[in-house]
């Protein structure tokens, strides 16, 4: 690192001290004048006079020094050390002599205010635009005032005496429209609960007329031959009571058996679902796809019940009951679910969303398999029997 010139000779004691007090913040960078005046892109001659005395440098030279120190040692100037420097400065810049630092004073001076003044006359334009745009809104806006005011005046009059007469109008209309409000919403509170209540109790009613037709069977049966598995009785397997399904009346003249369509992609499945449900009165259509059995609702006339399974590949049991029910022929057509993955409150509330009227897990009990099929296809009867008196 090059050495410091030495200080003038004949410096003033305001200029000594401050080149002094500049000389110790430059020697703490431990760097040599051209490369910090390179590093500043300062000229090096006149940086090197700073420090010599001969020139009093400029405010932000000095807290340049102050900045490139701190970040040097990791640590920043104290305020009391940055307050004496500043005093130096002045005292040097009082008692200059040199006409050059008058000028670069002044210069430096000249510049700021220069730059002010172009920075605020492009203000002041932008200002003064938005002033005669605001002003021209204003305008418009108090013509609008003007004619609404001779428009509203008998309005605000009526509205006066509403006031006037009764102060609380406005509390009473807010309380108003707050209770509409509440009693929309208890509304539909209430339309959703009476709807849930109709499914139940409809559901409630399937299930009485299941277990009238278990229960009618049970008391007529008696010995070893009632005793089934749960899983239902294996293929070949005699000894399965018939269950009557809760119908009192006669079949129709034309004698046609209600037709039972059952979907299950596991061959063993539709052979024990066909095996429980053979000894009923029905005619049994059993398919492994959702896609054979859209088919099978073209291919036969009106089914009675559709068990259906839900596991299924390419075209699983939601989505066959969602074509179901979006066919008006086939929409009314009862539909019961039937997997393996259990009738727990999410899959049966999944299940009736996509329009079953049951659900049921495997492996299933045949007696309750039996007994709601027996159901729906008393129901079908008992429909298919009045619609021919209507007629």
């Amino acid at each position: 690192m090059a050495e410091l010139r030495p200080l003038a000779p004949d410096l003033s004691k305001e200029s000594r001290e401050l080149a002094m007090a500049l000389r110790r913040l430059f020697l703490g960078l431990e760097v040599s004048v051209r490369r910090y005046a390179v590093r500043r892109v300062r000229d090096a001659g006149t940086f090197s006079r700073y420090l010599s005395g001969t020139r009093v440098p400029p405010w932000e030279v000095v807290m340049d020094l102050f900045t490139d120190l701190a970040e040097h040692l990791g640590v920043a100037a104290t305020p009391d050390a940055i307050e004496l420097v500043r005093t130096l400065h002045r005292a040097a810049v009082a008692t200059a002599g040199s006409p050059r630092h008058a000028v670069e004073v002044l210069e430096r001076q000249l510049a700021d205010a220069d730059r002010v003044s172009r920075r605020q006359a492009v203000r002041g334009d932008v200002l003064g635009e938005a002033l005669l745009d605001r002003q021209h809104r204003i305008a418009d806006l108090e013509v609008r005032l003007r004619q609404l005011e001779a428009e509203w005046s008998v309005e605000r009059e009526r509205a006066d005496r509403l006031a006037a007469a009764a102060p609380e109008a406005s509390d009473l209309l807010r309380e108003r429209d707050e209770l509409r409000g509440e009693v929309g919403r208890l509304s539909e509170e209430l339309a959703a609960t009476r709807l849930q209540r109709d499914r139940a109790e409809e559901r409630c009613g399937l299930l009485e007329r299941q277990l009238e037709a278990v229960e009618g069977v049970a008391a007529t049966t008696a010995g070893p031959a009632a005793a089934v598995g749960p899983a239902g009785p294996a293929p070949g397997v005699e000894g399965l009571p018939t269950l009557t399904p809760p119908y009192a009346g006669p079949l129709p003249e034309d004698r046609t058996l209600p037709k039972v369509l059952v979907v299950d992609d596991q061959p063993d499945n539709l052979l024990a679902m066909t095996a429980v449900l053979s000894t009923l009165d029905q005619e049994l259509v059993a398919v492994s796809s959702g896609r054979e059995a859209l088919k099978a609702l073209l291919d036969h006339d009106d089914f009675a019940v559709i068990i259906l399974d839900v596991q299924m590949p390419l075209m699983d049991g939601y989505e066959t009951a969602a074509h179901i029910k979006r066919r008006s022929r086939n929409s009314n057509v009862p539909i019961i679910f039937l997997t393996a993955m259990g009738a727990d409150p999410e899959h049966s509330a999944r299940g009736y969303a996509a329009g079953a009227v049951d659900y049921i897990g495997k492996p299933f009990d045949p007696w309750v398999l039996r007994a709601k099929v027996a159901v729906f296809t008393g129901i079908y009867l008992e429909r298919r029997a009045a619609a021919r008196v209507r007629h």
